[in-house]
């Protein structure tokens, strides 16, 4: 491997001679006032899961309501269409914003380094406002479950800096991608 098959990346680099493995990724917008005109984070998000030569497996929107973002998430997981769920909106402080709330207690495993890289990244961003998000992640039946703030510049770094390296399946010195076929061992 030459210099040439290497490109530095957030955190490690990327083996540009190995191939990508396309993951399934869906994205859901939680958001009482967002549709498929307005849900500029959905949009930015489906763009670059896209861009990174992902597969959009599906993409939804949902009221800030517990039961709501449970079905949608539920549903593709249980049809197997999934790798990778990405959330946006509903991590914030106030009183609808409940998506940690629904999907938490799904998890069964929490992706606690997940929470502090988001907000290491995203400090650097907007400084100390980044402490009024309650982003999360975790694994719920063998598919990854990120939860981001909805705000276009959250979903960014959220994806630019951190998600899309970690379903890239050259990204050394490891990935999600390579642990995928593990989830579900007992």
């Amino acid at each position: 491997m030459s210099d040439a098959d290497v490109l530095p990346a957030p955190g490690g680099k990327l083996l540009l001679d190995h191939a990508l493995t396309p993951v399934r990724v869906a994205v859901l917008t939680v958001s009482d006032t967002r549709d498929d005109e307005t849900d500029t984070s959905g949009a930015i998000l489906a763009e670059r899961v896209k861009a990174a030569g992902h597969q959009l497996a599906g993409k939804a929107i949902v009221p800030d309501d517990v039961e709501a973002i449970r079905a949608t998430v539920r549903g593709w997981i249980e049809a197997g269409a999934v790798d990778a769920i990405i959330t946006t909106g509903g991590t914030g402080l106030t009183g609808r914003d409940v998506t940690p709330e629904a999907l938490e207690p799904l998890f069964d495993k929490r992706i606690e380094g997940f929470s502090v890289v988001f907000h290491t990244v995203s400090y650097q961003t907007i400084g100390l406002s980044t402490l009024q998000s309650r982003a999360t992640a975790g694994i719920i039946g063998g598919v990854f479950v990120f939860c981001l703030p909805g705000s276009n510049g959250a979903v960014r770094d959220g994806w630019d800096k951190v998600i899309r390296w970690q379903l890239d399946s050259r990204h050394r010195p490891c990935n999600l991608v390579e642990i995928m076929p593990r989830l579900m061992e007992t």
